[in-house]
């Protein structure tokens, strides 16, 4: 399976480089429109004002903003305050204030967002530099002054607009032509997305001063950016996880969404199909709790996506923006930085009219594969499972292959730590971002298989180079199911590995994991992260309790099992503590050259188990594949 997942992404970096190579733009003379040209031409404001009068969420959204905007007049502008290597705190608050200011000033002409917005970009524009050394923070810091030097130009003292521009080409775009700082231009991870997109804002706000240097950096960007693109490939599920996919996908979009404001839909971009699939992953990614699956480096907590919008209006398919609604209806607004950007993107989108998607079942393959599956959209109660394939090589990625979370009853059972803190880390001396077998990265507790719902051998880690993709699915309704091939992840240790997990007649969860061992004895520990209390009820069962909710976990087979719990407070300083959280499983040794079966059942309480489909092989789950 390894071999074709390589020979797919070859033919799509083929495909993609055939579509794009001609994708140039040649006249250095092309008009573009006058200011403001980014995103949102003059009198488009008034599309924005028909959805904020037709729609309570969107009169809400926009009323956050202009509040939000009050409390910056009396604020101090941001200064220039490093965080350990990083400045993006700092650009990213920039970008939300002057987003926000510029956008204040767009809908309602009072003055004083103009002049706070102004004060804010000659502040930025007073650094001595936007921190190259780490680009994301360039990137960042010149998307948001390139966005205020662009909506605010009308009314900019003229040698603000010079001291702004200047700062825009110096601290900006020239730093990216250094190859000591642009090595992102050649990675397919959100670096990419984001730079490439902050460099695009910075060329189409001073294209008519420095077209030459304008024109150069937007052809390198549609050249480079591909290549993250490429990763959405073939399904849309998103390498980086959740976490990521707000990040690397909004910035994609502003950059997508910008260019074709200015030049229309052309340049071989937009036509890849992994993009637009991408929204069913995003979507299908959060559970009825309102909690992500949050593999790699993700937080716990689900969010509002922006990009979410521009996909749901290109592909003229609101059901996409279910989860979203969710958020907006059961969150406060969301303050990113990017929201002003969902007020231009949601343009005839009337949220309460939203409904919810009609499949229940998303299977994504790619660099990390994922496979979501849930009883009901609309139902608190309703089961929600995922598992996720791929490699612990993967960018931002942890050695989590094979692992999976699970709500039910409005609770989350099976979770995920998801990431700790960088600067946690890095300041600790971790060699964080050290991808290889024997790095420290590996010995941080939240990164490696121990903390994770997978499988342990013979106390050994995850070997980084495995790969494991999605091998079946269906969504047949008595079995609902999805299996992954885990067997390259433990090279040295196993001769095969495969882990199938099944929501069975809509009420409970089997994990069923087959195993063949070598030619000795091996350990296996069967791993379940949980913020439950759990009470060990018999040899192979434990109850677990949350807001006095309960959920059985009972081990099927092997038999003569005894269940236990492992602690979570971390072995080392640097890491992260995990309060009111613990392991749940069992530890059994298979005896050598032998093939084995681990089946576990999580049954929330009331489900009834179905003992017809109990213990079945993985070979006998249905497969949707094997019925078209």
């Amino acid at each position: 399976m390894k071999s074709n997942h390589l020979v797919l992404n070859l033919f799509s970096v083929l495909l993609l480089f055939c579509l794009t190579a001609n994708a140039q733009i040649e006249n250095r003379t092309h008009s573009l429109p006058s200011h403001p040209r980014i995103l949102l031409l003059d009198g488009e404001e008034s599309g924005i004002k028909q959805n904020i009068a037709s729609d309570a969420i969107w009169k809400t959204t926009n009323q956050f903003i202009i509040d939000e905007c009050n409390k910056l007049i009396v604020r101090p502008p941001v200064e220039r305050v490093l965080i350990g290597k990083r400045l993006l705190d700092k650009s990213r608050e920039a970008l939300r204030r002057i987003f926000y200011l510029s956008y204040a000033w767009r809908m309602t002409s009072d003055i004083k967002y103009l002049e706070r917005g102004e004060k804010e970009l000659l502040a930025v524009s007073s650094f001595s530099d936007w921190n190259p050394s780490h680009f994301l923070d360039v990137a960042e810091m010149t998307m948001a002054v390139s966005i205020g030097y662009d909506w605010l130009y009308k009314g900019l003292n003229p040698d603000s607009r010079n001291i702004i521009k200047e700062a825009i080409i110096e601290k900006g775009l020239k730093p990216s032509l250094d190859s000591k700082y642009n090595s992102w231009l050649k990675v397919s991870h959100n670096w990419n997305q984001v730079c490439n997109a902050g460099m695009t804002y910075g060329a189409l706000a001073i294209y008519e001063d420095q077209p030459e240097l304008a024109v150069s950096i937007i052809n390198r960007a549609i050249g480079s950016i591909k290549l993250p693109m490429e990763d959405y490939l073939p399904d849309g599920a998103y390498s980086e996880g959740y976490g990521y996919w707000g990040y690397g996908t909004s910035f994609n979009i502003m950059f997508l969404s910008a260019m074709e404001k200015v030049y229309g839909k052309e340049y071989g971009l937009v036509i890849n199909q992994g993009l637009f699939k991408t929204a069913g992953y995003l979507e299908n990614m959060v559970g009825p709790t309102g909690k992500p699956f949050n593999y790699s480096d993700a937080g716990t907590g689900g969010e509002m996506h922006p990009a979410m919008f521009w996909l749901a209006n290109r592909m003229n398919d609101p059901t996409l923006l279910w989860s979203e609604r969710y958020q907006m209806i059961n969150k406060k607004p969301s303050n990113d930085r990017l929201l002003v950007a969902v007020m231009i993107w949601s343009a005839g989108m009337t949220m309460d009219k939203i409904t919810p998607p009609l499949k229940k079942v998303w299977v994504g393959q790619g660099k990390n594969p994922v496979a979501l599956m849930r009883t009901s959209w609309t139902d608190p109660d309703a089961i929600f499972v995922a598992i996720k394939g791929g490699s612990p090589s993967v960018n931002h990625a942890h050695m989590d292959v094979g692992s999976f979370i699970m709500d039910a009853k409005g609770e989350r059972w099976a979770m995920d730590f998801g990431m700790q803190d960088y600067n946690s880390l890095e300041t600790a001396g971790v060699d964080l971002w050290n991808m290889k077998q024997n790095s420290q990265r590996w010995e941080v507790f939240r990164y490696n298989n121990f903390a994770h719902n997978t499988l342990c051998i013979n106390n050994q880690l995850q070997t980084v180079g495995g790969y494991a993709s999605i091998t079946s699915s269906s969504e047949a309704p008595e079995m609902t199911n999805a299996i992954t091939d885990i067997s390259s992840l433990y090279t040295g240790n196993l001769n095969k590995a495969s882990r199938g997990i099944a929501i069975i007649d809509n009420q409970y969860v089997e994990v069923h994991d087959e195993i063949e061992t070598k030619d000795s004895e091996t350990t296996i520990r069967w791993n379940m992260l949980t913020s439950a209390e759990v009470s060990i009820s018999g040899n192979n069962t434990a109850v677990l309790t949350i807001n006095g909710k309960k959920l059985t976990l009972k081990v099927k087979e092997p038999g003569g099992i005894i269940m236990k719990t492992w602690s979570t407070v971390p072995p080392h300083s640097y890491d992260a503590a995990n309060p009111g959280t613990l392991m749940v499983g069992f530890e059994v040794k298979i005896p050598a050259n032998t093939k084995s079966s681990l089946t576990v059942l999580l049954l929330p309480e009331g489900a009834k188990e179905n003992s017809s489909l109990s213990v079945k092989k993985l070979g006998e789950w249905p497969d949707d594949k094997l019925n078209k």
